[in-house]
């Protein structure tokens, strides 16, 4: 499948080619610290599926709790994150993180990893209030 995203300012913008059946929640702590949030959902690039058409991100290299490094992309003015991918110049995998894809309402999360660390209020959010804009 092929999609576009860009960061929240607009600095970066891209196209890439993603396995639409790869989509995932991660609960790491490293997700959790890295989103400023309870957990990160990424889709799974083709080989060298990413491309910036506008702006190139910064990248910024955590050693994860596996052992291996991973290049954190993320735009140098507004700090949206973009996707993390190994280090070095062989070919890559993106984990594009689904909030700055635009047809993110069409990549539905097929499993969640890392579940150890999930928060557990997670599992109580269909017993609160919504609302459709703020209240």
């Amino acid at each position: 499948m092929n999609i576009t995203g860009h960061c929240h300012c607009g600095e970066l913008v891209f196209t890439a080619k993603i396995l639409p059946e790869k989509v995932v929640i991660c609960h790491c702590t490293d997700c959790q610290l890295l989103s400023a949030s309870a957990f990160r959902t990424v889709v799974m690039s083709e080989v060298d599926g990413m491309n910036f058409i506008k702006g190139t991100p910064k990248e910024y290299i955590k050693v994860a709790e596996s052992g291996n490094q991973r290049a954190q992309g993320f735009c140098q003015q507004c700090g949206s994150a973009m996707y993390a991918t190994s280090v070095g110049d062989k070919s890559r995998v993106y984990g594009i993180r689904l909030g700055v894809v635009d047809q993110r309402n069409e990549l539905t999360p097929v499993m969640q990893i890392w579940h150890r660390s999930a928060q557990p209020w997670l599992n109580t959010l269909h017993g609160i209030s919504t609302f459709s804009t703020t209240p």
